[in-house]
């Protein structure tokens, strides 16, 4: 297996992977979230947290934001505090889903005043998205149904059509709308937007600018998620990935802890669809850190996409192409595990080094006395978490 070559680097260094703001919250369980001390109070603590992952990875350059969670009076200030930290403001995720009016649907409610509501907040995060810079709107609908017969099906994708063509023609310049999918949870006999299939068929109509969100954690066990990467890339609406690892359900582990494999497999698709930095496709962590600490865990889920990527750029694309073309199966299986199993950690911890960057990002946090110094330093308050 060849090593990694100065191409291979300059793909890497322009690799760019987003944070979600609420990682640096608190998260647990359905049964309690668990706080830690040194958690931040506000946004512009998330936004501080997020600066020191990238300030040691490299590889952060931007912080995506929740409505209301990340809420504040003064959205130009908060640019300004992430542009002054070396970070921008990315994403903006709208929440329809922790409000009473929205028990039985948000954008999909037959109430004309709640699905009035339901949209007026993503207009209001359009508004958000004007101030802070922002491209992306990201929209997740915990919308569907428990019980068969409770509910109208197709009207709900009707009413959801409207209400996405209203929010989408808002949008301005290079603004997107990125339509995210979830197979279940929190409805259990249908979920209005559960695959990849019904958010295209839903962006499709819409114009060019509404893209699917593929979560890697949203899909049944067993999903080829690979493929449905090359789908979306082969029709031009991928839009962004939403990074993390699951053993069960919609687990929101550290990316690449469950199936390094299956994160590799998806690189390579990633790669051969055109979709690695290209400014399309959007690199995006969604993660809850529960148990482990928090900013150690975003670096950790970084530096395991910059890993499984360098693996995947070491494929040798002559060679599989001519088993693949000779039906060889057992030479293009070995190609493809020989760029897997290839140990690129310490030509990546030299390739950091050379670029002023901590070999080990990890150790180099660790020493840092940044963990130590937001713990003694964010007393008092109320921390940030879900809902926060």
């Amino acid at each position: 297996m060849s090593a990694l070559t100065p191409d291979n680097f300059s793909l890497l260094e322009k690799q760019g992977i987003e944070l979600p703001s609420w990682a640096f919250g608190n998260s647990g369980t359905r049964f309690r979230v668990w706080t830690t001390e040194g958690t931040p109070r506000d946004v512009f603590e998330k936004v501080a947290d997020a600066a020191e992952v990238n300030r040691v990875t490299g590889l952060a350059p931007s912080v995506a934001l929740h409505i209301p969670w990340d809420k504040v009076d003064d959205y130009a200030a908060l640019r300004r505090h992430a542009e002054d930290l070396g970070v921008a403001l990315g994403t903006i995720n709208s929440n329809t889903f922790q409000d009473e009016d929205y028990k039985f649907g948000a954008l999909t409610h037959e109430d004309d005043r709640i699905r009035r509501k339901a949209i007026d907040h993503h207009l209001e995060c359009i508004d958000v998205m004007d101030a802070t810079g922002s491209r992306d709107l990201k929209i997740w609908l915990a919308e569907g149904s428990n019980y068969p017969g409770q509910t109208d099906m197709r009207a709900r994708q009707d009413r959801l059509n409207d209400s996405l063509r209203t929010i989408y023609e808002r949008l301005t310049g290079e603004q997107r709308l990125v339509l995210e999918y979830k197979f279940f949870e929190p409805s259990f006999y249908h979920t209005d937007v559960p695959d990849w299939g019904t958010s295209y068929a839903q962006v499709a109509t819409l114009g060019e600018r509404a893209m699917v969100c593929l979560d890697t954690g949203h899909h049944a066990p067993g999903t080829n998620i690979e493929f449905i990467v090359m789908q979306l890339l082969r029709l031009g609406k991928l839009g962004s990935f939403d990074f993390n690892s699951r053993f069960y359900a919609d687990d929101d582990l550290i990316v690449g802890a469950a199936d390094p494999f299956q994160l590799f497999r998806i690189l390579v698709e990633v790669i051969r669809g055109g979709g690695l930095n290209n400014p399309d496709v959007a690199f995006m962590l969604d993660q809850c850190h529960n148990i482990e600490a928090k900013i150690p865990g975003q670096i950790r889920s970084v530096l395991n996409v910059q890993e499984m990527t360098a693996r995947a750029l070491l494929i040798d694309h002559a060679a599989l192409s001519a088993a693949q073309s000779a039906n060889d199966v057992l030479g293009a299986q070995a190609v493809f595990m020989d760029a897997f199993y290839t140990d690129v950690r310490p030509a990546l911890a030299e390739w950091r080094e050379s670029r002023g960057l901590p070999a080990d990002p990890m150790a180099a946090f660790a020493a840092s006395g940044y963990q130590e110094k937001i713990e003694s330093e964010r007393v008092g308050g109320t921390q940030a978490g879900w809902g926060a």
